[in-house]
């Protein structure tokens, strides 16, 4: 159990101190990653930056992933019986929203370069892993020397679909409970994080290192 998004970041922070000036990008999953993502990046020196991506829901119950999308890949699982229409239907509309968010956040800057970096993946928890799979295939494809994902929290079975990916170098997850339910039952604060506030967390981080 978490007190707060600022207790997970500063324990992640911790189990990280290794790759302290280290070539590294903090890379948190917007937008309740970012709290975590800036603690960690301070704690390392490192830049920080956000990645885009967002689960494809099933056409019945949009909170059940059946797989993920970011701006240039997608991942799928559990999407048997869902037709390619409504795959490619729901891909096209994410990568609309996706694209309006990265005009948000970029409005004052742009993404890290990644090449040749130890990139680490913040979030403040995940449920079925397929976001940061996406997430992961995503960064792989921009060439970094190594991929780490760095977690306060996840369910055994996401943790076995993360270490079965072939582009990543290590999983960092601080407790893995067996009746997981959802993220927020493991803080004891899991307030929601705006936009605005992600954004700002974001500028105000890189200032601060700068």
């Amino acid at each position: 159990m978490f007190k707060s998004r600022t207790d997970a970041g500063l324990r992640l922070a911790e189990e990280l101190m290794n790759f302290k000036d280290r070539n590294c990008v903090v890379l948190a999953i917007p937008r309740g990653g970012l709290p975590l993502g800036a603690i960690v990046a301070e704690a390392l020196n490192a830049p920080l930056d956000v990645v885009l991506t967002k689960k494809i829901g099933h056409p019945f119950n949009k909170e059940y992933a059946i797989g993920a999308v970011s701006m240039d890949s997608r991942i799928l699982s559990n999407a048997m019986e869902v037709s390619d229409a409504y795959i490619e239907e729901e891909t096209i509309r994410i990568r609309n929203v996706l694209a309006k968010r990265s005009e948000q956040y970029y409005e004052n800057s742009r993404p890290q370069d990644l090449k040749g970096k130890t990139v680490i993946i913040v979030d403040d928890g995940i449920a079925t892993g397929n976001t940061i799979l996406a997430t992961i295939e995503l960064v792989y494809s921009k060439e970094p020397s190594g991929i780490i994902v760095a977690i306060p929290v996840a369910p055994p079975t996401a943790i076995e679909n993360l270490n079965n990916s072939p582009y990543l170098d290590e999983v960092i997850c601080l407790e893995t409970p067996l009746n997981f339910r959802a993220v927020g039952q493991f803080y004891e604060e899991f307030y929601p994080v705006t936009d605005e506030n992600a954004i700002r967390i974001l500028e105000e981080c890189n200032q601060a290192i700068l």
